[in-house]
C-alpha cells in the first residue's frame, strides 16, 4: 500500500482504476458487510461535460482482499473529469472493485442529483458464483429499491 499515510496525495487527472490497493483480510473465513457511502461523487455528463453529482454506496462481503480506503477516495475522484453515464460510472465502479479484490458479494448504488427533474439510482452487483453469494446477489437484485438502501428519497416529493 503506497498511499496510506502518505502526505502528497497525486490525484489523476483521469479515471484511473490502477490506483486501486488492497490489503489481506485477516478474517476470510468469516463473513461481514463491509460499507462505503462517498458523498460528494462528481462524474461528467458525455453529451454536455456537465458535471453530474451523487453519493455512491459500496457494499461487499470480502474473501481473502479488502481494498484500502485512501485509494477508493483518489479512484473515485478520477471520475471527476470522466465523461459516462450515471449507469455506466456504476458498472465501472463495481467492475473494477469485483476485478481487483475477487470479494464473495458485491453492490454498488448511486444516488445521482436529478437534472431535468429525473433522478436516476444505478445499482450494479457481482458474486464470487458460490451459491449462497450468487443467492444473495439474485435476491438483492429481486428486492433492489433505491429507499431500502438507505437513499434519500424524500428530495424527489
Amino acid at each position: 500500500m503506497s498511499l496510506l499515510g502518505n502526505t502528497a496525495t497525486d490525484y489523476p487527472a483521469t479515471y484511473s482504476p490502477k490506483v486501486l490497493e488492497k490489503f489481506p483480510n485477516k478474517n476470510p473465513q468469516n463473513d461481514a458487510w463491509t460499507s462505503f457511502i462517498c458523498t460528494e461523487f462528481t462524474s461528467l455528463c458525455p453529451k454536455t461535460g456537465q458535471p453530474d453529482f451523487a453519493k455512491v454506496f459500496i457494499n461487499y462481503i470480502a474473501d481473502k482482499e479488502m481494498v484500502e480506503s485512501k485509494s477508493l477516495k483518489i479512484y473515485l475522484f478520477s471520475f471527476r473529469n470522466h465523461g459516462d453515464f450515471h449507469e455506466d460510472c456504476v458498472q465501472k465502479i463495481c467492475t473494477d472493485l469485483f476485478k481487483l479484490l475477487k470479494p464473495k458479494f458485491l453492490e454498488v448504488m448511486g444516488d445521482f442529483t436529478p437534472r431535468g427533474g429525473i433522478a436516476i439510482f444505478p445499482y450494479a452487483s457481482l458474486s464470487n458464483g458460490a451459491k449462497q453469494y450468487k443467492d444473495l446477489k439474485d435476491q438483492r437484485m429481486a428486492n433492489y429499491s433505491p429507499g431500502k438502501y438507505g437513499m434519500d428519497l424524500s428530495r424527489l416529493y
